[in-house]
């Protein structure tokens, strides 16, 4: 597909969603076939934000096909394990899956690029890398070693630092600590002294409750209420430097893929952008009330403290540079990150952080 029609697409499904979604006339869809797909997401469906997008992906597709393309969405472990819809997308198990990428590092590091790393980019970056960075070529470049084709398919802006049964002030504070954490972080804290595990969404609160582990990360309030953490472990950290914008991604069999007629195609991947657009609108709506809930209950808000922010971006470098020696491919992306990154700093230091900081104390003027 066209770079330039590619974005026109996308564009127009972020932009004003439904209204200019590309969608096919009578004799256009008289025209093309019925198809029926099969989607295994990652999440469960009591997360109806996480979860949700690729519901909304796929009404979309339908409503604009007249019916004739139908993508049936699975929860995670339905029809395949949380962890294994990549497996299922290789094999033809499923066509299409709707994932967090970085949980499938341990195949390759470049994977963890394709959601987010530590202190890497923030929403708004991510996209703009993606679409005018270069970050859709290169990922569409290593994905086909997996049988893949991908779209960002959801957001959910910065999340928080996760949940803990004690005050952790200290990198000392991380020793033997056990904690679900996701992605290539889990490196980072290990480095740190810390005992990270990769537990499913659904299984989170369990694991906290008979104290598998003794702290747990998920996304952000709206979330982490639902699965009710709060009713275990009082402490609650920001922010989630391992996630400052983290992307959810579409990802599709390439064989199946490109049996799709051009105009399905092209429906799918706007459907996919809105979809990216509504996840991240919706946290953004339903966290600030959220957080406020669980204060209210009794949770203990705190900031990670400088020592620890601090070594845990020297960790980050120290797990990069190891990637980079072991994946060739994850070097690759990775310096195009940092490199977008860099002048992404600078705009945002001189407008939205002005702007922002102005804003935050707004509150104290009368």
């Amino acid at each position: 597909m066209e770079r330039r029609k590619f974005l026109k697409s996308a564009g127009a499904g972020i932009a004003t969603g439904a209204a200019m979604m590309p969608t096919l006339s009578r004799a256009q869809a008289a025209a093309l076939p019925e198809v029926k797909w099969r989607l295994a997401s990652s999440f469960p469906k009591s997360l109806d934000t996480i979860y949700g997008a690729a519901e909304v992906m796929a009404k979309r597709v339908a409503a604009c096909t007249g019916g004739k393309f139908q993508i049936q969405v699975f929860a995670g472990g339905e029809i395949v394990p949380p962890f294994g819809v990549v497996d299922a997308v290789q094999n033809g198990t499923v066509q299409a899956a709707h994932t967090a990428p970085y949980y499938f590092w341990g195949k390759d590091p470049a994977f963890a690029l394709d959601t987010a790393v530590p202190f890497g980019l923030n929403a708004r970056q991510t996209n703009a890398w993606q679409l005018f960075g270069g970050g859709i070529e290169l990922f569409r470049e290593f994905y086909k070693n997996y049988k893949i084709y991908n779209v960002a398919c959801g957001n959910t802006g910065a999340q928080m630092g996760g949940w803990f049964r004690k005050e952790i002030k200290r990198v000392s504070d991380l020793k033997g600590l056990k904690m679900r954490i996701g992605g290539m972080a889990g490196k980072v804290i290990e480095k740190l002294g810390g005992v990270p595990q990769l537990i499913p969404g659904g299984d989170i609160y369990p694991a906290l409750e008979k104290g598998t582990i003794d702290a747990a990360e998920w996304v952000g309030p709206y979330d982490d209420e639902k699965l009710g953490f709060n009713k275990i472990a009082k402490y609650y950290y920001y922010p989630g430097w391992w996630e400052g914008g983290p992307q959810l991604s579409a990802f599709f069999n390439i064989d199946e893929w490109n049996k799709l007629p051009k105009e399905y195609q092209n429906i799918v991947e706007a459907a996919c952008w809105e979809a990216n657009t509504w996840m991240l609108a919706k946290y953004d709506a339903q966290n600030p009330p959220a957080l406020k809930r669980l204060v209210a209950g009794g949770t203990q808000l705190r900031g990670f403290s400088k020592e620890i922010m601090v070594a845990s971006y020297k960790a980050s470098l120290e797990v990069y540079k190891e990637m980079s020696a072991k994946s060739p491919a994850f070097k690759k992306i990775y310096e195009s990150m940092v490199a977008f990154r860099t002048d992404e700093l600078l705009w945002f230091r001189v407008a939205e952080k002005g702007y922002d900081d102005f804003m935050h104390t707004i509150q104290n003027i009368k």
